[in-house]
């Protein structure tokens, strides 16, 4: 399997659990691994044969501007079940970090890995 990836996309959003996440947008940053096949797009060098990792990203833009989730669970589950269903992938695996959430850390976050057909916990 190939893997198409985006690295450090950081999106401002309103999300959190806290009265102070709730008032302002703070920083999220997102490592995305998007498990596909690049056979045909790179045979016929035609962008409609591929994931497209820059409609991936606006896509993730929008929707973290659209909705204010409360967990990062909430908000990275459906940035996987987006790019499993609208994009075709076959399998993705997200990072997500929120760097101003906990002071003493650099960031703090999840990782999942998802698969078509199946959003189960691994």
């Amino acid at each position: 399997m190939d893997i198409v990836f985006i690295n450090q996309l950081r999106l401002n959003t309103i999300i959190g659990i806290h009265d102070w996440e709730r008032e302002q947008e703070q920083a999220v940053i997102l490592d995305i691994e998007i498990g596909c096949s690049i056979a045909s797009a790179a045979k016929s060098d035609d962008i409609k044969d591929c994931i497209d990792y820059f409609s991936v990203c606006e896509t993730i833009k929008k929707l973290a501007k659209q909705h204010n989730y409360q967990l990062v669970e909430s908000f990275v589950e459906e940035v996987a079940r987006i790019i499993l269903e609208d994009f075709h992938a076959q399998q993705v695996q997200i990072k997500l970090s929120k760097p101003d959430a906990v002071s003493a850390a650099q960031g703090v976050g999840v990782i999942i890995k998802r698969q078509q057909k199946s959003i189960q916990y691994e």
